[in-house]
């Protein structure tokens, strides 16, 4: 499923990753990209159009405990998912993962199916592991490794329920 950004893409991506244009992105992407799914009934996102890999998933949230759906960007490895916590290098993590620690199952959305998912957050060799895949798809991840040097990035794997 996940496929490399084209060269084309990776230049674009050079754009994404300046500072003005990140902070744009953390506070608007996923309402663009939610706009273009219900316009093509689920099927495409603005992120598709730089090469990286989206999915929906719908979380329970940590404090509210009503379900919040969010496209994220996604990395395929057989039947996981690793989500990357990077929140565009921002202070904080995002909103999603205090949802997934809170409350583990979700509900995750691609192609037009849904399956039911256990999130766990990776340690050690797993984590860079998934570290060094989510790099090779999008090098704006490291430049968010600096901006965000005060807290590890978080590393979550979703994996299905059988």
């Amino acid at each position: 499923m996940n496929i490399k950004p084209n060269l084309f893409q990776k230049f674009i991506h050079r754009f994404l990753m300046m500072r003005w244009v990140s902070a744009f992105l953390a506070v608007n992407l996923h309402r663009m990209d939610a706009v273009m799914l219900k316009l093509s009934h689920g099927r495409h996102t603005v992120t598709e159009i730089v090469g990286l890999p989206i999915i929906q998933i719908t979380t329970i949230g940590a404090k509210s405990g009503e379900p919040r759906t969010m496209p994220l960007v996604s990395l395929f490895d057989g039947e996981k998912i690793a989500l990357i916590g990077s929140n565009f290098g921002r202070q904080h993590n995002p909103g999603w993962y205090y949802n997934l620690k809170a409350n583990p199952q979700c509900t995750v959305q691609v192609n037009g199916r849904e399956q039911k998912f256990i999130a766990r957050q990776t340690e050690g060799e797993e984590r860079e592991k998934y570290w060094q895949m989510a790099v090779s798809y999008y090098k704006g991840y490291d430049l968010y490794k600096v901006r965000a040097a005060h807290r590890q990035i978080p590393v979550i794997i979703l994996e299905p329920v059988k």
